[in-house]
């Protein structure tokens, strides 16, 4: 006679596992958080530097400026072309780990700088201040808010 796992015994297996695997989700996903969050912050870091970097070897003039003149209307295209294309800070402009989203929302000279992120973009970025913020609503667990990374 072959031995064979009896339908009790098999969902006991079965709850076992479901048990074990709802312990362990809450922390995984913590985990999952934890690297957008450090993903976020070394994507600004890199942002930062490049825009620096940009301004240094402009005259301290940001990137994002029709032929590098402040007083021009700032663009969100040409800041992306200016450090990655012509001048090389970056490959290509990070994605924004909570949205997946690598598209830069700029705002102009005169424009305040919005209260809170909407989540619509990955980075709200400000020529005329050399700001750049991720654009992501909510706080991590040490209930900073993302956007002021």
């Amino acid at each position: 006679m072959a031995k064979a796992f009896s339908i009790a015994e098999l969902i006991i297996v079965a709850a076992i596992i479901g048990i074990l695997a709802a312990v362990l989700m809450p922390h995984l996903h913590g985990h999952a958080m934890e690297a957008r969050e450090a993903a976020a912050r070394e994507n600004l870091q890199l942002l930062r530097a490049a825009i620096e970097l940009y301004a240094a070897r402009h005259g301290g003039v940001a990137p994002g400026y029709p032929e590098n003149k402040p007083g021009n209307a700032p663009d969100a295209g040409l800041f992306e072309a200016q450090t990655t294309a012509e001048d090389r800070c970056l490959l290509q402009i990070p994605e924004n780990p909570f949205n997946n989203v690598n598209r830069v929302r700029v705002i102009g000279n005169e424009e305040a700088f919005p209260a809170a992120a909407t989540g619509g973009d990955g980075w709200i970025y400000q020529p005329a201040t050399k700001v750049i913020r991720v654009d992501w609503p909510g706080t991590d667990r040490h209930g900073t808010r993302y956007f002021d990374y």
